[in-house]
């Protein structure tokens, strides 16, 4: 048996059975007997794969979203993809593009959910992905409060000419975030003429998470591209909805 396997395991078998709520190091170390710098190797390692989700320090850990995908369980953020699933399926089956719900997770745009176009030329995206490049990341980055946005930026950094050219310093990043904040709209191209709109999800007055549409640029054409933004507005505000009737 590989050891270090199956302390991994141990640690995400203690982790699930705490019904969701946080462990912290010292409790997965106890339970799962080994010392607290190698669980917090462990820990770091699974935390990077999604497998684990850390909510900040003295607040512990709990199963991240690569764990509830391995076996496709929507208990990860239940009542939101529970919320926006029927409803992207409409606006993907409207426009006949993908329509992606992504939140921000680790540092990184992670997607909760994902409706696929049957489109013969389909764009396809990874689930886990920097910021910068997707709309969605920057949309989800741009709604954060201040202090949590700075502390983001200093560890991403700016981005690279390549992916963002209008950007060359920090206060280019700030005043692009909020005109997107402003406009609740993020909108990408990337250097493979791939398109990217984002608008926010809401509950209770507060974002969290963004619907997207993404799609070849020889498909955004100005008679479309009305039509995109006016049904992905259209969705997020009924996904916004019913979000709200749960609260």
């Amino acid at each position: 048996m590989i050891q270090v396997i199956n302390r991994a395991l141990e640690i995400l078998e203690y982790v699930s059975k705490q019904g969701g709520e946080p462990a912290s190091l010292s409790e997965i170390a106890e339970a799962a007997g080994i010392h607290q710098t190698t669980c917090a190797n462990i820990i770091k390692t699974l935390t990077d794969k999604n497998y684990l989700e850390h909510l900040g320090r003295k607040k512990g850990y709990r199963l991240g979203a690569s764990a509830y995908h391995l076996t496709g369980n929507l208990a990860y953020n239940q009542n939101l993809i529970l919320a926006a699933k029927p409803i992207m399926e409409a606006l993907t089956a409207k426009l006949n593009e993908t329509s992606l719900l992504g939140i921000l997770r680790n540092n990184k745009r992670f997607l909760v959910h994902v409706v696929t176009s049957d489109q013969d030329l389909q764009v396809r995206t990874r689930s886990e992905s920097d910021i910068y490049p997707t709309a969605s990341g920057r949309m989800l980055m741009a709604s954060l409060p201040a202090k949590e946005l700075d502390n983001l930026i200093q560890i991403l950094g700016l981005p690279q000419p390549h992916i963002w050219p209008d950007i060359h310093s920090k206060e280019d990043l700030l005043a692009a975030l909020q005109d997107i904040r402003k406009k609740e709209i993020a909108v990408t191209l990337s250097t493979k003429h791939i398109v990217g709109l984002a608008v926010p999800i809401r509950k209770n007055a507060q974002v969290i998470a963004s619907l997207s549409i993404f799609l070849p640029e020889s498909r955004f054409t100005s008679t479309h591209k009305e039509s995109i933004l006016q049904e992905l507005r259209s969705a997020a505000q009924q996904i916004n909805e019913r979000l709200q009737m749960e609260s």
